[in-house]
């Protein structure tokens, strides 16, 4: 069971004709394979974008609004031939 199991989610991803790997791409997308088949793929999904959203928007969103945009330039007036 334990040789199958390394098969399906090492052998048969790593060893593609022309891969080459390293160790940290490697290693995530073994994690990735092996939340897929536990069927934890969607726990985890939503996890991960719940930890994204408090390091990277949470203080910005704080009081439920979002942080004041800047206004865009004003595009260059045209001449009147339309350029």
């Amino acid at each position: 069971m334990v040789e199958g199991a390394c098969r399906h989610l090492v052998r048969d991803r790593m060893e593609l004709t022309g891969a080459r790997w390293r160790l940290a791409g490697a290693e995530a997308v073994l994690k990735l394979r092996a939340l897929r088949a536990s069927g934890d793929f969607d726990a985890y999904w939503d996890f991960h974008e719940a930890r994204e959203y408090e390091r990277n928007h949470a203080r910005q969103y704080a009081d439920g609004a979002p942080p004041p945009s800047s206004e865009p330039p004003n595009p260059r007036p045209r001449d009147a031939s339309g350029r």
